[in-house]
Order: C-alpha cells, then structure tokens, then sequence
C-alpha cells in the first residue's frame, strides 16, 4: 500500500502532465474561436443584418455571454453575501506561528515589513519570524541585517544566488517550527491582529489547511495606478474569495499573505518544489501552484476578511504590465492544473467540490471564449469605430457599477466609484491584451520585476522616513 506521500506526488504529477496535454488543445481552440468571431463580425456587424437568420445567431450569442454572465455574478454574489470571517480565538488557543519573508531586490521595504511583523500582538513566544534574502543585487541583506539587530529573536538567510522566490520559501519552511507557517511578501506589511485572525481559523475548523489574507494597497499616495488597483483589489481579491470561502475552494492564498496548516503543506513541497510547465521548470505562479495542491488533497481553503495586509502597488505601466503578464501566465497554468483534477474525487461529497468544479469550468470558458472576444472587438473597432466606441463607453460606465458599489459596502466611501471607471477604460485599452498575450506565452516563466531601485537610502535616512510617517 503506497503511503500518503507517494499518492501526493502522483497525483501531482498527473496533474502537471496533464496541464501539459491540455495547453496546445486550449491554444486551438482558442485560434478557431477568435477566428470565428472575427469572421462573424465582419460578415454580421451588429450596425446591420442582412440576414435574419444570421441576425438571429448573431444575436443569439450575444444574449448567451449576457446570460452567462449574469448567471456568474447571481452565483458569486449568493455566496459572498453569506460569508462571514472567522471570530479571533484567545491567546491561550492561538497555535506556533513561523513568518516568513522571502525577499529579492527588496531594499529598505524590508525593514518596515519586519517591524510590522514584529509589532503583531501576536503572543512573542509562540512566533517565529525567518527572512530569506534570495541573493539580491542591491542592499537588502544590509535592511536585513539591520532588521536582525532590531530583533535580535529572528532568523536571516541569504543565498549565494538569486534561485527565485519558490526556493526562497522552501529555505524558509525547512527551517518553521510552528504549526501554522505564514507567507509574507517583502514589500508588504500587516497590521497588529493580522497575524492572530489569520491563525484562528485552523483553531476553528480543522478542515482548513490554507487562509488567504486581505490584500490592500499600501502606496496610495503614488500615482493613480496603486488607486485603481485598491479598487480592483476588493473586487476580485475580496469579493471573490469571500464567496469562495464560503465552500471551502479559494482559488489563490496570495503571496502577500497567506498561511498554512504545517501538517498538511510539509507533505506537499517536494512536487511543488519540482513543478514543470512544458518541460520547463515553473518559477513563477508559486502562490496559485500551492493552492492547487492542497486543495487537490482535500482540504479546505478559506478568506479571512479581518486579516489586512497593505502591499506596494505598481506605480508605472512599465512595473503593472509585467506583474500582470506574470499573473496571467500563472493563470493559464494553474486553470489547466485545476480543470485535470476538480472532475475527480478529490473532496468529500458536500464540501463545496461542485461548486469549485463550476469555477473551473468558468475559468476556462473565461480563457477561450472570452479572450477571443477581444480579437473581435479589435475587428469592430477597424470597421465601425464610432459605433464601437460608444457601445464601448456604455459597457464601461456599467462595469463601473459592480466594483464601484462593492467598495462602497465594504468601506463606506465614494472612492471607488471615483476610480472604478479610470480603471475600467485604462484595463480596457492599456491591459487587456495582457491575459491573451499571456495565454500564449505562458510557458515562460520570467519573474520579470524586482528590478534594482533607482537609489538606496542610507539607514539614518529611512529611520528618519518612518519617524515623520509616525
């Protein structure tokens, strides 16, 4: 009888395989459905119709993407209405805690993603903090080291070499003794309760494995981008994990915050550590890649809406185009990851597994048929532009309507409706083509940011920075 280890790392291995088998046939059929949308567009122009029956199709399509959408938005918000976040337990029940930090070309962010860590009310003796320089150009070792001799209690690694961020935390698990193991980006910072809400549902119910934090932006006060994508943050980020939640299948812990259950991820880092995308080693898309996996084993992955943590937006097209290139290329994979594994027995029946399998039918329905849209949209602009950019316009100012409104309920300020439509109209002619560019180039796996900064401060000056942020 092969041991729960050995069964992991099959089965993962039959979902990278498969992955690989499903990506050429995705590429197909996503070529033939642009093409055919194109050619409907150019033969069936919604100005005019020649044919009724062709109208008739034309518009039959039309009505479908209406209805599945609508169908889509009724479903995420049924559930997102019926989360709720965890209640935080007491001291006494919070669990050992190992934090953390990976960090690359980082620079003096690193020290205040340390103090925030460090200023947790997180009982003291139950925490361990590690930070893992993984072999930055810059001064991030110096921050580091700087952290260290603030808080002589933590942990710091550095690499002989830049290895990427995925082996930058497997030195930093191998080295966790608690019994609950947190991630935190090196250029984010949490709040004093993070910690301890984000530990309190694996108190509650033992059935969780992974929790997913609140991802909000840090860096407001630079430029519009971070302010669109606050708002684009709640949305996708907190509106549909909430959902998600709710059964158990949150799709993504994200890198700037996530923890796990030590018992249930320890067994699974050997075949994640070792994933492969088309015979290519994945280096990017770490976060997605280990939600896969623990929820292919069974367990429960939840969001936990109390647990902040504030990250350094993009602030330039430049830095935004390749985080989201980088998401989208992830994107691809861990869909095709989980389209090979939701259609088995991978949950106990009742525990959400329908629910996560209509997800991954969503999202590939979200991969074909939607991004090829976007090729006839192209083709409608060419041939009709004034039409096409009024229809464009009106179809902005209504996707306004879904972010802006889920701001407002959940922070009680016109700020999103502010900048729901900036964001709507920039994603819509700077960003879009990024998920299709994406989709076909996703077996590169480039981390392509963490560039050096333009200039490091010394260590009076930052002390000096955060004294006037106090």
């Amino acid at each position: 009888m092969m041991s729960n280890k050995y069964k992991t790392d099959e089965s993962a291995k039959s979902f990278y395989r498969a992955a690989d088998w499903l990506y050429l046939p995705l590429l197909f059929v996503v070529t033939i459905t642009s093409a055919i949308l194109m050619y409907r567009q150019i033969n069936v122009p919604i100005s005019s119709a020649d044919s009724l029956l062709q109208w008739v199709l034309h518009d039959a399509f039309a009505l479908f993407l209406v209805g599945f959408s609508l169908v889509l938005l009724i479903w995420q918000v049924s559930f997102a209405v019926r989360y709720k976040a965890f209640p935080s337990v007491a001291n006494e029940q919070l669990p050992t805690m190992t934090v953390v930090i990976p960090a690359y070309n980082e620079g003096s962010q690193i020290l205040d993603t340390v103090r925030s860590v460090m200023a947790s009310d997180y009982p003291k003796d139950r925490l361990q903090v590690i930070c893992v320089d993984d072999g930055s150009k810059d001064d991030t070792w110096k921050w580091i080291n700087a952290a260290h001799q603030e808080f002589s209690g933590i942990t710091i690694i550095k690499q002989p070499f830049n290895q990427g961020k995925r082996c930058a935390l497997l030195v930093g698990f191998a080295k966790a003794t608690g019994d609950v193991i947190v991630t935190i980006d090196s250029d984010s910072e949490v709040l004093t309760d993070t910690l301890a809400n984000i530990a309190s549902p694996f108190v509650l119910d033992k059935r969780v494995a992974s929790v997913a934090g609140h991802v909000r932006v840090l860096n407001l006060d630079q430029g519009f981008i971070p302010k669109i994508l606050e708002v684009s943050f709640t949305s996708a980020f907190d509106f549909i994990r909430a959902g998600q939640s709710v059964y158990g299948g949150v799709f993504c812990t994200p890198g700037a915050l996530s923890a796990y259950r030590g018992s249930a991820l320890m067994p699974l880092l050997d075949e994640w550590s070792k994933q492969t995308f088309m015979g290519k080693h994945a280096t990017i898309g770490e976060d997605r890649a280990l939600t896969n996996l623990v929820l292919a084993n069974g367990h429960r992955v939840v969001y936990q809406r109390n647990s902040v943590v504030l990250t350094k937006a993009p602030s330039n097209f430049g830095s935004l185009r390749r985080m989201l290139t980088r998401w989208s290329r992830s994107s691809v994979r861990e869909s095709l990851v989980m389209f090979s594994f939701v259609f088995k027995n991978f949950r106990k029946s009742g525990e959400g597994a329908n629910w996560i399998r209509f997800f991954s039918v969503t999202q590939v329905f979200r991969l074909t048929v939607f991004e090829a849209m976007k090729c006839a949209l192209v083709v409608a602009i060419i041939m009709n532009t004034a039409s096409a950019l009024q229809a464009i316009l009106y179809a902005s100012l209504f996707a306004t309507i879904i972010p802006g409104t889920v701001y407002y309920l959940r922070h009680r300020t016109t700020f999103g409706y502010r900048w729901a439509l900036p964001y709507t109209l920039y994603w819509l002619f700077c960003l879009s083509w990024i998920p299709l560019w994406g989709m076909f180039t996703a077996s590169n796996s480039g981390w392509l940011t963490r560039t050096l900064p333009d200039a490091n401060s010394p260590l009076e000056s930052k002390d000096e920075e955060i004294a006037k942020k106090a």
